[in-house]
């Protein structure tokens, strides 16, 4: 069974090891950087976005990698099946990106001569903003959004590593954000309303070991009048205490255990299906779009398929309730790492 933590404490003890592991409903387990057991270039920390509304969508990411740091955005047509990249690499960041030890609160800024990315921390909403020169053939992109962040439930989850007692994930995620903003990309312009655009946050903190190999699935929008999210995956280290697989339902969220990924590896655009080992979660996954990156330096490596497409099929509620899903947008995807 899932241990669900339920009491604040900090994250790590004197050694470095975590203290509670399992799943919480929202940041309660204090992270400091400095508590840290291992060297600054092993330590990852990063936020990313997606943004995503009927047939277009955005993502940002900000990411120190302690051997490497990586800046990037993606702007999504689903209509046309296309999507456009940019990214910035710095060598050896080493914590001075200065990312926030708490989802909660706290500002990332990026900046340099042709780029300022900002995700600002609000009362109530979060709010991206971004000037991009030259982004792609001499056209910038720019825009802001906010995304509101009721008080609902997200998860999150500390998950040791089998193979170094010093090794942790620290993660939170937030679905079903509400988005209002638009950016323009040249003459194009992404518009984006609360009533069928919603965000997610991937907040990651931790220590890693050097090879591995994750899966992750999510989405969130509209289900019989009500905001509906998932979050499903694998392979974030030892989950013997927690997997990070949940649904949501109106702002509560519905704990899963085991699910597994189908993926025809022959190639990633074909259908996929996802089952989980209760029962309760069994969804069709239509690709629309392969977001495919390879990024080789020899010592580190990251091979990924982001495959964006839509969700259908049945879920269950922790009351037996069945609910129908058809054709819901979101994303899942799988990353191996050398790093």
């Amino acid at each position: 069974m899932a241990n669900e933590i339920l009491k604040s404490s900090k994250l790590l003890n004197s050694e470095g090891e975590l203290i509670q592991r399992g799943w919480a409903r929202d940041m309660i387990l204090d992270y400091h950087r400095e508590e840290i057991g291992a060297p600054a270039f092993k330590i990852k920390e990063w936020d990313y976005y997606a943004i995503l509304s009927d047939d277009q969508g955005i993502s940002f990411t900000v990411s120190d990698l302690g051997y490497i740091g990586f800046v990037a955005a993606t702007v999504f047509d689903f209509a046309s099946a296309e999507e456009i990249s940019n990214s910035v690499m710095t060598l050896l960041p080493l914590g001075s990106y200065k990312m926030p030890e708490s989802s909660k609160q706290g500002d990332v800024i990026f900046q340099n001569k042709d780029l300022t990315l900002k995700f600002i921390r609000k009362e109530k909403s979060r709010m991206i903003e971004i000037k991009w020169k030259n982004f792609q053939s001499g056209q910038d992109l720019c825009g802001s959004v906010e995304l509101d962040q009721p008080r609902e439930d997200s998860l999150l989850i500390a998950t040791p590593f089998l193979e170094n007692p010093k090794a942790f994930y620290y993660n939170h995620k937030i679905n079903c954000m509400p988005a209002n903003g638009s950016f323009t990309l040249g003459d194009r312009k992404l518009e984006f309303s609360g009533q069928n655009a919603f965000g997610v946050l991937d907040w990651g903190r931790g220590v890693w070991t050097y090879s591995n190999t994750w899966y992750w699935g999510s989405a969130s929008g509209m289900v019989g009048g009500q905001h509906f999210g998932l979050n499903i995956g694998y392979g974030f280290g030892d989950t013997s205490a927690a997997s990070e697989n949940i649904i949501y339902l109106d702002g509560r969220g519905h704990k899963l255990d085991a699910v597994s990924f189908h993926i025809p590896e022959d190639d990633f655009l074909k259908p996929w299906q996802f089952s989980s080992n209760d029962g309760r979660l069994e969804l069709d996954f239509t690709p629309i779009l392969d977001r495919y990156s390879n990024t080789n330096l020899l010592v580190i490596q990251s091979w990924q398929h982001q495959v964006f497409g839509t969700f259908s099929g049945q879920v269950t509620l922790d009351d037996g309730t069945v609910l129908k899903i058809e054709k819901l947008l979101g994303f899942a995807e799988k990353v191996k790492n050398r790093w």
